[in-house]
């Protein structure tokens, strides 16, 4: 028998070995064909008399296995419109449900199973190797083993919400499937996901040894005497899970996210009756769940859109491939350390240049200090750290630049300064070199002015800290080029990150709209709603902190800075809002410039315990000190359509062109409450009337900052959606 997925072999000894290898791809996912080949598989070793036991591996040098096919899961979220409710769940659940029945096959197939686990195991990968009789991973840190579906808004619908709770316990099994977090062969050991860890390419060994040993065909689960690890739900032990867990589950999550909540319903459920029983449970909630709109949202903007922006969805075509080796960033400040730091990581010849040398060789030591954190914890050997680190080259001497690439300018935020060392490296770069500007705030256009080739020069705005975030942000000046955005994406894409490409503005698109929320922030302080439900009601809207701690962390004199400049360069133009007098206050009347100097909205002792500015008190007056939900629910929608309506301004400006950028960009570049899909996929839908309607209201209750720009009167006026109209001029 022939499989689409799978290479199948039965030895002498009669134990067959199903090597899962999907043609054509660099990675195994679970297509619908894998799914039909692993049935046909369960099918074979349970009929073939002269098979003993089965192994299930891979024959990728990537992974086991990443999971579902995402692709085909994100056609499928939502439904068919034209269909009832009721049918589009029914559907859903047999959808759903015939992955849990293939699994069940191949656990009762009476044979034992082994999954010699030699690559990540993710999702539906490690569902699969869960529905197997023993585990052996490879002996590999850099190995991932976890059920990841939550971040994307779903629950494992292939029995891990069962399987996994049945084999460790409850309170281990739902912090590994709410949180998403994967975990290494060792700890997989250790928590007793995996039965075994064998020595790159002795997996094979192992499980054939098992199966002729041992070979117990029978999951623990299925046996009359087993009882769950911890204590089922209703025992003294196990109750005390799910009471404490749906407390901690609120004061995360909020309630935003459904899929954490149905998640807990699922293993609180499920516990209670046997295996079969839990895994039609599971499948129910995995149905409603992907009828949901966050969990649709989240699919296409966290994985679907995010994927396809990584692999350079908006360079140009026609321009021919290109291969970034040397770059030179000129700053070594935190910012500039760290892209020097990601550079090398990815195999660039670096150079980071600064005032003097004692600065340059200080942001070289950032890069070392994060590569001994990596081999201290056994994600890199030493040699690989110190050929890393070796990459980086501090210096003075711009004549060092020459050769480069690509230079990355990631020096302080002025105009003139930027002027300056765009000037002196330019005169060392090869005619088909770029210059990129760090710059988070000031136009492109008016800082290519300094350059004497404009057409290569673009904004490459990155994200402080480098190492851990995932965005850059990529603008284009009025003359920049297609070789230009061509060579910063293929940049960004080596060093591993995801690239959105904007159109040139004051403020971009990210820290334009990002500022919304600190703004917005600021004008509740002036109406005087006490601060500590301004940023506890941040929070809530799904935010990573609240706005004033964020303004903190960003630096107020920053904020005075750039407002400044803003208004300087603007002119008449310029309109001052509340907040401006609010900031200008506490920085320059009092010397509050943040966290930096541990003075600003909160005061930041010694001891490391923020707490708010008593002095706030003499700046405001405090007049809203409680919050009912109602009250709650209204400032949560400000925040949130506060920050909606500013990017469908730069959609109306063609900042942003394509929703895709908007909705990726504001979730990896802000932290733009996940839940919602980003700013674009929540005016969708909230649907484009009735977001219209709702900021024409605001507008009148709370100023002209929420009222809506006309681009998105005219597309409710046509019934239009943002991603509907990309649908079709994409085709």
């Amino acid at each position: 028998m022939a499989f689409e997925t799978f290479r199948f072999d039965v030895d002498a000894d009669g134990i067959a070995v199903a090597v899962f290898d999907v043609p054509g791809r660099s990675m195994n996912t679970l297509t619908a064909e894998a799914l039909r080949d692993i049935a046909a598989i369960a099918a074979r070793i349970r009929t073939d008399n002269a098979i003993r036991g089965a192994i299930l591996t891979s024959g990728k040098p990537s992974g086991f296995c990443a999971g579902a096919d995402l692709g085909e899961m994100g056609d499928s979220a939502g439904g068919d419109a034209s269909l009832s409710e009721e049918e589009r769940l029914r559907r859903a659940f047999e959808n759903g449900y015939g992955f849990n029945r293939v699994l069940r096959e191949l656990e009762t197939c009476g044979k034992p199973v082994v999954a010699a686990i030699n690559g990540l195991a993710l999702g539906g990968g490690l569902e699969v190797c869960l529905a197997t009789h023993y585990r052996i991973v490879t002996d590999n840190p850099r190995i991932q083993l976890g059920l990841p579906e939550s971040k994307i808004g779903l629950l494992p619908g292939g029995g891990g919400t069962q399987r996994l709770p049945r084999l460790i316990g409850a309170q281990k099994a739902l912090e590994l499937i709410q949180t998403g977090n994967p975990v290494s062969p060792q700890e997989a050991l250790k928590l007793g996901i995996v039965n075994a860890i064998a020595a790159p390419g002795t997996e094979l060994l192992k499980a054939k040894d098992w199966i002729r040993t041992k070979g117990d065909p029978v999951q623990p689960w299925d046996k009359r005497d087993y009882k769950v690890p911890g204590g089922a739900p209703q025992s003294p032990g196990g109750s005390g899970v799910f009471t404490m867990g749906n407390a901690l589950l609120r004061k995360t999550t909020y309630n935003n996210f459904p899929a954490q909540k149905f998640i807990m319903s699922c293993v609180y459920e499920g516990l209670q009756v046997p295996i079969d029983a839990g895994l039609r449970i599971e499948s129910r909630y995995f149905a409603r769940l992907l009828m949901h709109p966050v969990a649709k949202n989240m699919i296409r903007s966290m994985f679907l859109s995010m994927q396809e922006l990584g692999k350079g969805a908006r360079r140009p075509r026609g321009e021919p491939p290109t291969d970034v080796k040397k770059v030179a960033v000129i700053g070594a400040g935190m910012m500039g350390a760290g892209i020097a730091y990601v550079q090398a990581l990815a195999g660039i010849e670096t150079i980071l240049l600064d005032t003097t040398i004692e600065a340059a060789q200080k942001g070289k030591v950032y890069t070392q200090g994060l590569l001994g954190q990596q081999v201290e914890r056994g994600r890199l050997a030493q040699d690989k750290a110190d050929a890393t680190l070796a990459l980086i080259k501090p210096t003075t001497d711009y004549a060092d630049v020459k050769g480069a690439d690509l230079v990355v300018e990631a020096v302080y935020e002025n105009r003139e300064i930027k002027a300056s060392v765009t000037k002196l490296a330019e005169a060392q770069l090869g005619p088909r070199a770029v210059f990129g500007s760090n710059t988070s705030t000031l136009p492109i256009t008016g800082l290519a002015e300094a350059s004497v080739r404009p057409e290569n020069f673009i904004g490459i705005h990155f994200f402080s800290p480098v190492d851990r975030m995932g965005l850059v942000e990529l603008i284009l000046g009025k003359a920049t080029g297609d070789h230009a955005l061509a060579v910063a994406i293929d940049y960004v894409k080596k060093i591993r990150k995801t690239p959105i490409v904007v159109n040139d503005a004051r403020g971009f698109y990210t820290s334009r709209c990002f500022g919304t929320y600190l703004a917005e922030g600021q004008e509740m302080l002036a109406e005087g709603i006490a601060p500590a439900i301004i940023d506890n009601v941040g929070r809530m809207t799904g935010m990573p902190r609240g706005p004033l701690e964020l303004a903190d962390d960003v630096a107020l004199d920053l904020a005075y800075k750039v407002r400044e400049q803003t208004r300087k360069d603007m002119g008449d133009r310029y309109e001052a809002g509340p907040s401006d007098a609010l900031i200008e206050a506490m920085v320059v009347k009092y010397g509050r410039f943040g966290r930096k100097n541990g003075k600003g909205f909160y005061d930041y002792p010694a001891d490391g315990k923020k707490r708010l500015w008593p002095g706030l008190t003499d700046l405001v007056a405090v007049r809203t000190r409680e919050a009912d939900p109602a009250a709650v629910e209204v400032l949560k929608k400000r925040f949130l359509y506060r920050q909606a309506v500013e990017a469908a301004r730069c959609f109306g400006e063609g900042v942003i062109t394509d929703p895709r950028d908007g909705d990726v960009g504001a979730i990896l570049g802000w932290g733009f409450a996940p839940w919602t899909g980003g700013p674009i996929s929540l005016i969708d839908t909230a649907g484009l009337a009735t977001f219209v309607t709702e900021c024409d209201r605001m507008a009148q209750a709370y100023g002209p900052r929420f009222a809506p720009p006309q681009i998105l009167r005219d597309m409710a006026a046509k019934g239009e959606t943002f991603y509907g109209n990309a649908a079709r001029k994409a085709a």
